[in-house]
């Protein structure tokens, strides 16, 4: 299960009641190796040839419920050295740094040779 950091949840609170507006973001999927909480942190996958993968709205399904799933698949840089067990994803509004948005976990092993990649449906961001 995935869901809104506090951020987005703020924002997002702020946006429906007219306070602030909020500007739909660019969204990068992270890869953690350790997970993140609602509150942010956690560590950010570091293997060679690793970075935050950028997505457009055609990326992603239209909500249903309280879920949006990856509409293609998601495919970050091959490993050309270094290892990382990956147990969670997020979704920043930058290629480095900036804010998570959202998170979630799963469970890759990354080694020389591996391109991580998650099928279309396997990213599951849900309002919790």
């Amino acid at each position: 299960m995935a869901g809104f950091t506090t951020y987005l949840q703020q924002k997002v609170l702020d946006h429906v009641r007219g306070k602030t507006s909020f500007t739909m973001p660019t969204a990068y999927v992270a890869l953690f190796t350790t997970n993140p909480t609602d509150a942010g942190g956690g560590t950010e996958a570091n293997y060679t040839g690793y970075a935050r993968v950028t997505t457009v709205g055609a990326d992603w399904t239209a909500s249903s419920g309280v879920n949006g799933l990856n509409a293609n698949a998601i495919t970050f840089g091959a490993c050309t050295a270094g290892t990382n067990t990956i147990t969670g994803f997020g979704l920043y509004d930058a290629s480095s740094a900036g804010n998570l948005l959202a998170w979630g976990t799963c469970s890759l092993s990354v080694s020389s040779g591996i391109t991580p990649s998650f099928a279309v449906g396997q990213l599951n961001i849900t309002l919790d």
